[in-house]
Order: structure tokens, then C-alpha cells, then sequence
């Protein structure tokens, strides 16, 4: 792989963290406050699965170099590594959020989508390269 390559796909995360903010602010302020909290989870977690898949055809479609099936599956691993490290220590270290909180977020069977957000995270590259060759 080419280190280029893989810097450039990590510049795309930054902008993946800005949708996952103004995703997350969208849930708060629009989606609870008309179908509650319960609800908007799932619905926040689609909204959020296809800002991913977005970026990343985006990325794949203006990408300054080659690539393989095997950067994808590069990209999507690192993706997935940077949120889950970025997701843990904001959530635990600025915002001050237990880690037993923090990982309610991954219990599927409580009804909460987050796993499938990082599903597609790691997926996106790989699913995204395939459309756009």
C-alpha cells in the first residue's frame, strides 16, 4: 500500500468524524424531540451508515492514486480503529462518560445500532471501491 494513500484515506476520517457530529447533533435536537430516544437511535445509526458509504465513494471517485482490494480493506480497518479509539477517549477522558456507559452502545440486543455503524465503517472502503471501478 501506498503510505499516500493511506494518509489521504485517513483525511476522509476527519471529515467522517464531522458527520458523525452533526449526525449525532441532528439526532439530539431534531429526531428525539419528534420520536424520542428509543426510536432516533436506529434511525441516527442509517442516517449515519449512509454519510459513511457517501464519503467513502466520494474518496474512491477522487482518489489521487491507485488501489487495490486489499488498501480498501487497509482503509476500512484503520477507519474502524481511529472511531473506536476516538470514540472511547473523548467519550471517556473529555466528556467524562464511564466505560460502562460507553459500552451500552454495543449491546444490539438493548436495541442499540452503534455496532452496525462500525460494521459499515470497516465495510465502506472495500463495498465503495467495488461500485465505483
Amino acid at each position: 500500500m501506498d503510505i499516500t494513500f493511506l494518509v489521504y484515506t485517513l483525511g476522509f476520517w476527519i471529515l467522517l468524524a464531522v458527520c458523525a457530529i452533526v449526525n449525532g447533533m441532528f439526532r439530539q435536537y431534531v429526531l428525539v424531540r419528534r420520536i424520542g430516544q428509543e426510536a432516533a437511535r436506529p434511525v441516527s445509526s442509517l442516517t449515519l451508515s449512509l454519510m459513511i458509504l457517501a464519503v467513502a465513494y466520494v474518496m474512491l471517485c477522487v482518489a489521487p492514486s491507485d488501489y487495490d482490494g486489499t488498501d480498501l480493506w487497509i482503509v476500512g480497518a484503520a477507519w474502524l480503529s481511529v472511531t473506536v479509539l476516538f470514540e472511547f477517549g473523548f467519550a471517556h477522558f473529555v466528556m467524562k462518560r464511564t466505560w460502562s456507559v460507553l459500552l451500552e452502545d454495543y449491546n444490539i440486543l438493548k436495541g442499540r445500532t452503534w455496532s452496525v455503524v462500525l460494521v459499515v465503517t470497516a465495510l465502506a472502503p472495500y463495498l465503495m471501491g467495488s461500485a465505483v471501478k
